[in-house]
């Protein structure tokens, strides 16, 4: 048995937009504690869990770091919210 475990947060969304959306909320909040890696969280419908739609972009950054816009974002990668590097 692996020694990580991974915490489920079912909250309930209206459409798949708003779900992300209230996902990245949650997540970027959820970064002051240590244990959590915001850049792997995902949501799916609640009758179809096996379908997963990733929240962040997340792609590693030159420099270290991973990239905080929305997954399928247009244009850079960045650090920040707003395309600041």
């Amino acid at each position: 048995m692996s020694g990580r475990y991974v915490v489920h947060l079912p909250v309930e969304a209206a459409d798949l937009l708003v779900a992300q959306r209230l996902a990245r909320v949650v997540a970027r909040w959820a970064r002051v504690l240590p244990q959590a890696d915001p850049g792997e969280t995902t949501v799916s419908a609640e009758d179809d869990q096996c379908v997963r739609h990733r929240v962040f972009c997340d792609l590693l950054l030159p420099g270290g770091g991973r990239c905080l816009l929305r997954a399928d974002h247009d244009g850079d990668c960045a650090r920040r919210l707003g395309g600041r590097p």
